[in-house]
C-alpha cells in the first residue's frame, strides 16, 4: 500500500481553500523525481520569454519618438513591460498540457496565476504611472518596485500565506505616546497614503492640464497654480489616508516639531530657497525665456522650479541659479519690459580721416543689418581723442539679444572694414620707437662705443 503523502502544516481556513489544496499537491510532488522535469519545464519556460522579451525589445526600440503617434507609443511601451510575463504564461500553458499526459503538473499549474497576476499588475502600474505624470514623474522611478511589492502581496495571497505573514506583521507593535502601533497598521498605512498621493497627483494632472490649456493666463502664473495644487492634493491626501488605517494625527506632532527645528536651522536656506521661487514666480520679475545677467552668468531662463532657476548661456553651458541668488542680488533682464537694447560698436581711426564721411559709412553699414532696428535709427558719435588715433561709436539697437550679440558685432566690424579699406580710411594701431644708448659688450669682452642707430621710420602714433 503507498506511503500517503506529507502536508504542509497549514491553518483550518487555508487548508478549506483551492490554493491550499494546490500547495499540499506540490509539496507531494518534491518527493517525486518526476518533478525535475516541471522544474525542468518551467526554466526552459522562463528562459524563452527572456528570449521572446529581448526580441520585443530590440523591435520596438527601433523606431524613434517622433515617429509614433501617443497612442501607439504608449501601446508599445506597455507591451515592452508585459511581454515578459506574457510570453512565459503562454509557454507554461503549452508545456502544461503537453506534460500533463505524462504525469502531475501541479507546480505548472501554481505558476499560471502568479504570471497572470504580474502581467496585469506590471500593466495596471504602467497605466497609473502615465495618468499621473509619464515618463517625468517620480512614479516612473519606482515602477518596477511598486509591481514587484503588489505583486509579491498577490502571490502571498494565491498560496495562502497572506494571513501568517499579516499576523507576523502585527506581533511587532510599538507605541508612540498614547498610541500603540504594529507594523502591519504602519505598511497599511504608507500603502494607503500611497494610493491616496496617486489618486491626488492623477486630479492634479488633469487640473494641470486644464490650467496650461486656459487661454491668456500667464506661464508664470500656471506654474503657481499647478504646483500649489499639488502640493494642496498631497497634504489633503495624507490627511485622510492616515486616519482611515486608525493613525492618530497627533502621533505627527513631535515630527513636525522637530521639521520646524530642521527648516529653522539646518534646512533655512532651502526654505528660503523654496519661498523666493514662489517670489519669483508671484511677481513675474523673471520668466522663461528672459535674457538676464546675474552676477558672472549671463543667459536665457529655460526653467523656473521652486526651488532653482535654470538659466542656459550663449556657449550651451546651464547655470543652476538658487532662487534665494535671484531674489536678494541685481538681475540684469535684458527682456524684463521691452526685448529692445542697444549694441554699442567701438572702432578707431586715424587723425587724417575724415571723420564725418566715417560716421556716415558706421551708420550706413549697420542700417544695412537686417537685425539692426530701423527705429530707433542706428547712430554715429564721436567718442573721444586717444593716443593712437580718434574713437569712434555706433549705437544700433536689436529686437533679438537672445539670439548673441557676437555674429552681429563681428558682421558689422568686417563691412566696415571693408568700407574703410575701399575709400582709403585708416585703422591706426600703435607703433614704438626703439633706441639703443651707450655701450655694447663684444663677444670679446672688450667694451666698443657704438653709435646710436638711426630712428625708425613712423610717428609715435599714426
Amino acid at each position: 500500500m503507498a506511503e500517503p503523502a506529507p502536508t504542509l502544516p497549514a491553518t483550518a481556513d487555508a487548508v478549506t481553500t483551492e490554493f491550499a489544496a494546490l500547495l499540499r499537491n506540490i509539496w507531494a510532488d518534491l518527493h517525486d523525481p518526476f518533478v525535475l522535469w516541471q522544474v525542468g519545464a518551467l526554466l526552459v519556460c522562463l528562459a524563452g520569454g527572456w528570449l521572446i522579451q529581448r526580441l520585443v525589445h530590440r523591435r520596438t526600440g527601433a523606431e524613434t519618438v517622433g515617429e509614433l503617434s501617443a497612442a501607439l507609443r504608449f501601446g508599445r511601451s506597455g507591451l515592452r513591460r508585459v511581454v515578459f510575463p506574457l510570453s512565459v504564461l503562454v509557454l507554461v500553458v503549452i508545456v502544461r498540457a503537453v506534460l500533463a499526459r505524462y504525469h502531475k503538473v501541479h507546480l505548472l499549474d501554481l505558476a499560471v496565476p502568479l504570471l497572470s497576476s504580474l502581467a496585469v499588475i506590471r500593466f495596471v502600474v504602467y497605466t497609473v504611472r502615465q495618468a499621473v505624470g509619464g515618463a517625468s514623474s517620480w512614479l516612473g522611478g519606482f515602477e518596477k518596485s511598486f509591481a514587484v511589492l503588489a505583486w509579491s502581496v498577490v502571490a502571498l495571497h494565491i498560496v495562502g500565506w497572506l494571513p501568517e505573514v499579516i499576523g507576523a506583521l502585527e506581533a511587532v507593535s510599538f507605541s508612540t505616546g498614547s498610541q500603540k502601533l504594529s507594523l502591519w497598521m504602519v505598511l497599511q498605512g504608507a500603502a494607503m497614503v500611497m494610493l491616496t498621493v496617486l489618486v491626488a497627483l492623477w486630479v492634479a494632472g488633469m487640473l494641470e492640464r486644464r490650467i496650461v490649456a486656459a487661454a491668456g493666463m500667464d506661464a508664470n502664473m500656471r506654474t503657481v497654480l499647478t504646483r500649489l495644487t499639488k502640493a494642496l492634493l498631497i497634504v489633503v491626501a495624507v490627511l485622510v489616508a492616515l486616519p482611515m488605517v486608525g493613525i492618530d494625527l497627533t502621533t505627527l506632532s513631535v515630527f513636525g516639531g522637530a521639521l520646524g527645528v530642521g527648516l529653522g536651522f539646518g534646512l533655512q536656506k532651502i526654505a528660503a530657497n523654496y519661498v523666493s521661487g514662489f517670489i519669483i514666480l508671484l511677481d513675474r520679475s523673471i520668466r522663461i525665456g528672459n535674457l538676464i545677467t546675474v552676477g558672472n552668468e549671463r543667459g536665457i531662463v529655460r526653467e523656473i522650479t521652486t526651488r532653482y532657476t535654470v538659466v542656459k548661456g550663449a556657449n550651451g553651458i546651464e547655470s543652476i541659479i538658487p532662487n534665494e541668488t535671484l531674489v536678494g542680488s541685481v538681475v540684469q533682464n535684458e527682456t524684463f519690459t521691452d526685448t529692445k537694447v542697444v549694441l554699442p560698436i567701438s572702432i578707431q581711426v586715424g587723425y587724417e580721416v575724415d571723420v564725418e564721411r566715417a560716421l556716415q559709412i558706421l551708420v550706413e553699414v549697420a542700417r544695412a543689418h537686417p537685425r539692426v532696428l530701423p527705429d530707433p535709427e542706428p547712430k554715429g558719435f564721436l567718442a573721444g581723442f586717444g593716443e593712437s588715433g580718434i574713437d569712434l561709436r555706433l549705437s544700433c539697437w536689436i529686437a533679438d539679444p537672445e539670439e548673441g550679440t557676437l555674429g552681429i558685432t563681428s558682421a558689422i566690424n568686417i563691412e566696415v572694414w571693408r568700407r574703410f579699406k575701399r575709400e582709403g580710411i585708416s585703422i591706426p594701431f600703435p607703433q614704438r620707437e626703439v633706441r639703443v644708448l651707450g655701450p655694447v659688450a663684444l663677444d670679446t669682452g672688450a667694451v666698443a662705443e657704438t653709435p646710436a642707430p638711426p630712428v625708425l621710420a613712423g610717428e609715435a602714433a599714426r
